[in-house]
């Protein structure tokens, strides 16, 4: 599938080929939400913790009769009855499981993702940027010239030296290296704007069964 070249100056004057298999395929939403959420548990993990009985420090010795008392029957000070006692039910901190999910499908809904904002014409290829932009207010008229505002950017290594310095003041706008490409951002901005070098290597990392 063909995509036109957005340059710096705001000119279209070539395409670039991109497989179909990247941007032309059926949205599965339920695996989409699937990688989503095995993402978030990644980057998120729980780690709130409270103490249970047994790891209490402290007497075990029987606080009071078992009969006799005219109160109720109590073990120790341990339970979580009483004030510094273990919590019932509490959190248990890092120890569930997360679920793993293959290589394969973590692509695929990588590949589903891309062809969803290419299917709301919200995916954008630039070509990658040869010279330096410092100041914020070019780099936002471009911006503005394509109507390309909430924008991911998707940049190869020497385009992000390129353009850091006049983009990352601008509002509702991320920076991201190709490598670091992930389903979760993709959903959070409107528009993805990629480079002509990062969308050819992340082509070839979900085509490419060894990577």
């Amino acid at each position: 599938m063909k995509f036109p070249l957005l340059n710096i100056d705001g000119t279209k004057s070539e395409t670039i080929e991109i497989s179909d298999k990247i941007v032309n395929l059926k949205v599965n939403h339920k695996l989409i939400k699937f990688v989503i959420d095995w993402q978030l548990n990644h980057s998120k993990p729980r780690t709130a913790k409270t103490k249970q009985r047994n790891e209490i420090r402290g007497s075990t010795v029987k606080i009071v009769a078992q009969k006799g008392s005219g109160g109720a029957r109590h073990a120790s000070r341990k339970a979580p009855l009483f004030v510094g006692g273990g919590v019932a039910h509490g959190p248990k901190g890092n120890v569930y499981k997360i679920k793993k999910i293959n290589k394969k499908v973590r692509k695929l809904a990588l590949a589903q993702t891309l062809s969803k904002k290419n299917l709301d014409k919200n995916l954008h290829i630039l070509a990658d940027v040869k010279k330096e932009i410092k100041k914020t207010k070019d780099f936002n008229a471009f911006l503005q010239k394509n109507k390309l505002a909430n924008v991911l950017i998707i940049t190869d290594t020497d385009t992000l030296k390129n353009i850091n310095k006049s983009a990352r003041n601008i509002k509702n706008l991320k920076i991201l290296k190709q490598e670091g490409t992930n389903i979760y951002d993709l959903f959070k901005y409107k528009n993805v704007l990629m480079t002509t070098t990062s969308v050819k290597k992340l082509q070839d990392r979900i085509l490419n069964e060894k990577n």
